[in-house]
């Protein structure tokens, strides 16, 4: 949009300029020539009036004089001739020459002679200028002059260049309003775009602080401000919803449990208890959910930086995780040369919580004799982290889902676990600006980006 619109406004303006300097510089070049040409006729014209007396019988001696003194001054030629065209005064050129001889005939019909061109700064050559000599309709002779238009054109050159020096001067001063007046118009909508930007990122309360622009934008910043702000207060509603909720049924739970302990039928009691331990792994997973979305909103809305080194986190979850993978007969192990660090930009608890609900899944569900191995390495700014494990995996259809919250898959449906494990840690790696992603293909394999850590 901006692109366009300064496209559109610099095209304007600039053919505006050009409307206004192209018809300055041809109507200077018309005056300058209209000068020249006015000037070199009075100057034939002055010299008409001296030949009459001197084609009547008189002295020829100031016409001499004055046509010596002007070609001195001008560089101009003169020729003048009685009427049946003996030459009375040549100075600078000869009455035998083709376009003086034309000049000469046309001036005794007393013909003027066309006006010149408009001259322009690469215009060259010279011009003939003629008059006839006497009075009425009785022409006893003919005026020549010969002039050079260079001194016009050397005016017309530094006229133009003026005019094209102010209009260079002018377009400039229209650019400067064009990125004003296009700043001024799309700094509304440049505020709305990264305010949007950090509405997607999570961020709450993201505000647009707009007093430039024009009306209609400022006030549609104000309705996206309100919106933000209702959005704002319903997503702290429904967290606080799914906390009091997950909250306020733990006593419940807590009594009927109580109560099911107390029961003599011991099929009946197993069976429950395996639901109140499903409800509870819900419950204990929505509390988990709610905390991640409001640790993920705060970093957003903060820009909080921590750090942790992701080696030292991965080696103390495998290590309290030792036990169980032994019990369910899986294997843990590392690359055969570990990185000694990688830090990454998130803090050590947020990344145990993943990698804990990375490592369940796998001693759930890989299976006896299955393997879990984690890699890592950083490249580009970014630490990419690996865990795998050789067990069956999911299908692909499935695989999309695993990350949908309250979704399991067939395999876990018979266990307490409340399908929000993977939910709960892509939310807090994407909130850290990362990535997390899980593939399959001999197993499953949980991808990791983190930024790294500057030292």
């Amino acid at each position: 949009m901006r692109r366009r619109l300064l496209i559109v406004l610099l095209v304007f303006s600039v053919l505006a300029v050009a409307g206004f300097a192209v018809p300055l510089l041809a109507s200077t070049a018309a005056n300058r020539t209209y000068e020249f040409t006015m000037a070199r006729t009075a100057d034939a014209a002055r010299f008409a009036a001296l030949a009459q007396p001197a084609l009547a019988g008189g002295s020829t001696d100031q016409l001499r004089a004055e046509v010596r003194a002007h070609a001195d001054l001008f560089g101009d030629g003169v020729v003048v001739v009685d009427a049946r065209r003996a030459v009375v005064v040549a100075e600078g050129m000869g009455a035998a020459e083709p376009d003086v001889a034309a000049a000469v005939d046309a001036a005794l019909r007393n013909q003027p002679r066309p006006a010149p061109a408009d001259l322009r700064p690469w215009s060259g050559g010279d011009v003939l200028v003629s008059h006839a000599v006497g009075t009425g309709v009785r022409v006893s002779g003919a005026v020549v002059l010969r002039t050079s238009v260079r001194p016009a054109v050397e005016d017309i050159a530094v006229r133009w260049a003026l005019v094209l020096l102010a209009s260079l001067v002018a377009a400039a001063a229209v650019v400067v309003v064009v990125f004003r007046v296009a700043r001024w118009v799309l700094l509304p909508v440049d505020q709305l775009a990264r305010a949007m930007h950090r509405m997607t990122e999570g961020r709450e309360h993201p505000h647009v602080d707009v007093v430039a622009g024009p009306p209609e934008l400022r006030g549609l910043a104000g309705e996206f401000n309100r919106m933000s702000d209702a959005l704002a207060a319903s997503a702290q509603a429904q967290r606080g919803l799914v906390a009091d909720i997950a909250h306020q049924l733990r006593n419940p739970m807590a009594a009927l449990r109580l109560r099911v302990d107390g029961l003599a039928d011991g099929a009946v009691q197993r069976s429950m208890l395996t639901e109140f331990d499903r409800l509870e792994a819900l419950l204990d997973g929505m509390l988990a959910l709610a905390s991640a979305d409001s640790t993920a909103t705060d970093l957003a809305a903060s820009g909080a930086d921590a750090r942790c080194d992701a080696v030292t986190v991965i080696a103390e979850r495998l290590d309290a995780w030792q036990a169980a993978a032994t019990a369910a007969g899986v294997t843990m192990a590392g690359p055969p040369d570990p990185p000694t660090s990688l830090p990454v930009r998130c803090a050590d608890g947020e990344l145990a919580q993943v990698i804990d609900v990375i490592l369940d899944n796998a001693v759930k569900h890989a299976g006896a004799g299955a393997t879990i191995r984690w890699s890592g390495r950083a490249r580009d700014g970014v630490v990419e982290l690996e865990l795998a494990d050789d067990g069956p995996g999911v299908a692909d259809a499935e695989l999309p889902r695993l990350t949908e919250r309250f979704w399991r898959g067939p395999a876990a449906r018979a266990t307490a676990g409340s399908g929000l494990g993977l939910a709960i840690a892509e939310r807090l790696i994407t909130a850290r600006g990362g990535r997390f992603a899980v593939t399959t293909g001999g197993g499953l394999t949980v991808h990791i980006e983190l930024p790294e850590a500057q030292a």
